[in-house]
């Protein structure tokens, strides 16, 4: 995993997401996974940024997430592409839903636990405050229209 300082080409944000630092910088981030070496060398790499860095990438799936996540030290935002997600809150405990269709999208609060289902094939553009981030196992089923009976596929 590294941070490109210029890339001339097309970035495809699905494979190559790219980090938003100080400086109002943009820094594709090549090699990167979702496995923990290379958080922990993506998350060190950036650390300078702190709390203002943000990592912008696109994911597609179909079907329920499979855990809650949260990011303590900024709000994200979720832009549906195309298809149709679900994107519910847990607010202290009460489930907030907000359905989201190409074009649209929401803001999930800092700090605030969320998880994001799939109708059918879906995609979204996601711009997190990631440092800090933290997951959990989703215990309750998803919203029945989002139900994927082949099991999660989302990131």
């Amino acid at each position: 995993m590294k941070l490109l300082h210029h890339e001339p080409n097309a970035i495809d944000l699905r494979t190559t997401p790219v980090h938003l630092g100080l400086g109002s910088r943009a820094k594709p981030v090549e090699g990167f996974s979702w496995n923990p070496e290379v958080l922990q060398a993506y998350s060190a790499a950036v650390a300078a940024d702190g709390d203002e860095g943000r990592l912008v990438t696109i994911f597609d799936g179909h079907g329920p997430g499979d855990h809650w996540e949260r990011h303590p030290v900024g709000d994200e935002l979720v832009i549906c592409l195309s298809g149709s997600v679900t994107v519910t809150r847990d607010m202290d405990g009460a489930h907030e839903r907000v359905v989201l269709g190409p074009g649209e999208a929401t803001v999930n609060p800092a700090g605030t636990w969320h998880a994001v289902d799939m109708a059918g094939p879906a995609s979204i553009l996601t711009i997190t405050a990631g440092l800090g981030t933290g997951h959990r196992p989703r215990a309750e089923a998803p919203p029945a229209e989002h139900a994927d009976p082949a099991g999660p596929r989302t990131p």
